[in-house]
């Protein structure tokens, strides 16, 4: 009888981590196995194969034990990351052809004045827009029919200038689809080799410019991600599912419609594996924190609220906006290969340019030529003179050779600087955590920390000082984390439609066909993936604004029929969510009328989670998991004890200064702090 296994496999720059769940092995959700192997930046499938056949090897298991495989992917990002986008067409309303052009007439911040500011190269250029006769008003209402003259002789452009991606966006096509399929019915025709994106699927809502900027993005990364996704098929059998920014996954074919969906696919299982650890806590876990993943490259940081980590449709990858549902996760150059440098007024900055991999920092020895974080981690002693269990030996007197080189650059001793290189990242990570909750109405000091990644928890302490921050938590295998969230998430997809509308002129019937609408689409899809009627749930919300403001906020809405008492629920909940964030509403002022914009349906095929068993206490004596001493600097340099963490019970308490090693990641334990494992394997700081 074949085994039932499902495994996560998250790519990254450096190495691909793989996590294999035996929903066999016991009766509540299985074993786990957590391996890495090298990613293959050249053809990211080859990587993928690789784990696979790893993690098999492994547990003995063969390919065909495979159920499903759960699949983060960088593909879609660092094609926009890289701005590699080429031969891209648009075909827009006749009249509109400027629409990239003009964009929102918007400076970004940082900038000031205008004047500084170098506008960039818009994603299609001119001479690659073309425009279709016909019109369509804001409620759906033809005004003019669709031109298919003019439409024909667009195709046939595209066709004879070898564009192959084409992307559709008509005016107002959010109220009525159909001018934008009867242009792919063209395209079909006389362009049938076009990889073709229409706004009205990609992203039913208005605003023209975001639907045609996400339209684009779409096609732009379609040909790239259905290659990928190809490979992979060739190369394993199993059903493959692809993690998506909105917190959800969706099978590969569904995925291949709308590519767009998975820019933010690796930073959303981090986070959706921290709210899950955090959810098994013992001694009643907090379902809400902050998460930090932390790279090489970066560090990715979000915010988890009562289990569910907080969603934004103002989303940017690179400098191109994309309006799409995606969790909302701020990213910061300030991982372990950020380069240390002085700015030209003589100041110590650290990043956001990275070392990346390859040469990497000083300590990796492949020719780094530049001090790096994780060279100043070396020099202290916090990290140990090799990674991932003595795979990668570290040259720490390179490091300290161009640690001591910066350091009389600044007039400062190596301990100094190092320390000072340090500081500034922690920092630097600091202020995002604070883009993601001060700045959205939170108070930063409520939130533990969960710190995961291979460099996440290395400044771990520091940031309890500067934030002010309760506790941090660091779970078992955290360079694992982001594959292993591949494995908590369900099944989902997102619907919306726009319906601009007063409230007090707003009839219940309106809400009760739209939301009915969108849940006949996400029902449809969710039977395409298999899910039966009985195994099938809908998340309603709704972007609601005071009259007259530019922006929505975005809240739930209740189950149930869309009466008056629903439609007063959901002006409650908007109220409620704009004094949050804002520090003030309009509750009960007739003079800010409340305006109903966007309706939105998520789609969601629950699936079986991994079940995290409580692990008996041990005796309570740390000293079996001590492996020695090193010297360590934190104030100042001291002989610090080192602890293996897998030797470590339920428990077990440890009195910084120390320094906590495993296979992938390290927790230098500054003094003061204490660390305690819990009964779930989890490493709980506090001051």
């Amino acid at each position: 009888m074949a085994r039932r296994l499902r495994i996560g496999i998250d790519t990254g720059g450096t190495f691909t981590d793989v996590v294999a769940l035996d929903m066999d092995a016991t009766g509540d959700g299985g074993g786990l196995v957590t391996t890495k192997t090298p990613s293959t930046p050249a053809d990211p499938a080859e990587g993928f194969a690789a784990g696979v056949g790893k993690v098999l090897g492994l547990l003995g298991a063969e390919p065909e034990d495979v159920a499903a495989l759960s699949h983060g992917t960088t593909v879609a990002t660092n094609r926009l990351l890289e701005d590699r986008i080429d031969d891209l067409g648009f075909v827009t309303t006749e009249g509109f052809e400027s629409i990239l052009e003009i964009a929102r007439q918007s400076v970004p911040d940082g900038y000031g004045n205008s004047y500084f500011w170098v506008k960039p190269p818009r994603i299609v250029p001119a001479h690659r827009v073309r425009t279709v006769g016909g019109r369509l008003d804001h409620t759906g209402a033809e005004l003019r029919p669709f031109d298919e003259e003019s439409a024909v002789a667009a195709a046939r452009w595209f066709r004879d200038a070898g564009i192959l991606a084409i992307g559709v966006c008509f005016l107002h096509s959010y109220a009525d689809p159909s001018h934008e399929l009867a242009m792919r019915d063209v395209l079909a025709r006389e362009h049938p080799d076009a990889v073709v994106s229409l706004s009205c699927e990609v992203l039913r809502e208005y605003r023209e410019y975001e639907r045609s900027v996400t339209t684009l993005v779409d096609a732009a990364v379609k040909p790239a991600m259905n290659g990928y996704l190809a490979r992979i098929a060739e190369r394993v059998a199993a059903r493959l599912l692809v993690m998506k920014s909105n917190g959800g996954v969706l099978s590969a074919e569904e995925v291949a419609r709308q590519p767009i969906t998975t820019v933010l696919s690796g930073p959303a299982a981090g986070a959706l594996g921290a709210a899950f650890v955090v959810a098994h806590r013992e001694a009643g876990g907090r379902g809400s924190v902050v998460t930090l993943d932390g790279g090489g490259t970066s560090t990715d940081v979000a915010v988890v609220l009562d289990g569910e980590p907080t969603l934004t449709t103002e989303g940017t990858i690179g400098r191109h906006p994309v309006k799409i549902p995606m969790i909302d996760i701020v990213t910061v150059g300030a991982g372990g290969g950020s380069v240390a440098w002085r700015s030209p007024e003589g100041a110590l900055k650290v990043g956001p340019r990275s070392a990346g991999a390859d040469p990497g920092p000083l300590c990796y020895g492949r020719g780094g030529t530049e001090v790096t974080v994780t060279d100043a981690h070396a020099v202290l002693g916090r990290i140990p003179p090799h990674l991932l269990g003595g795979e990668v030996p570290l040259d720490v007197d390179a490091a300290r050779r161009g640690v001591e080189t910066l350091a009389e650059q600044l007039g400062l001793s190596f301990e100094r600087a190092a320390a000072g290189v340090l500081e500034i990242s922690a920092w630097n990570q600091a202020n995002a955590i604070r883009q993601i909750t001060v700045k959205r109405g939170l108070d930063v000091r409520d939130y533990p920390l969960v710190a995961f990644g291979g460099s996440g928890p290395l400044l771990a302490c520091r940031l309890l000082d500067v934030l002010g921050l309760p506790a941090a938590v660091i779970p078992e295998n955290p360079g694992n984390l982001s594959a292993f969230g591949l494995l908590t998430v369900d099944v989902k997809n997102d619907y919306v439609r726009t319906r601009v509308v007063r409230d007090a002129e707003l009839d219940p019937a309106l809400l009760d066909g739209v939301y009915a609408d969108l849940e006949d689409e996400a029902a449809g899809a969710l039977e395409r993936e298999g899910f039966p009627e009985d195994g099938r749930r809908f998340a309603r919300s709704a972007d609601l604004r005071y009259y007259g403001q530019a922006f929505e906020v975005r809240v739930p809405a209740p189950a149930g029929s869309p009466d008056e008492a629903f439609r007063a629920e959901v002006v409650r909940r908007f109220h409620d969510a704009h004094e949050a964030l804002y520090g003030y509403c309009y509750r009960d002022d007739p003079r800010h009328p409340v305006e109903w914009v966007n309706l939105r349906v998520s789609g969601i095929g629950p699936i079986a989670r991994p079940r995290l068993a409580e692990r008996p206490p041990g005796d309570g004596d740390p000293s079996r998991a001590r492996t020695g001493t090193r010297a360590v600097c934190f104030d100042a340099w001291e002989e610090t004890a080192v602890y293996r963490r897998e030797k470590l019970a339920p428990g077990d308490t440890i009195g910084g200064p120390a320094v906590i090693e495993e296979f992938g990641s390290t927790l230098p334990l500054h003094p003061g702090f204490t660390a305690r494992l819990d009964g779930y394997g989890n490493l709980v700081v506090t001051r």
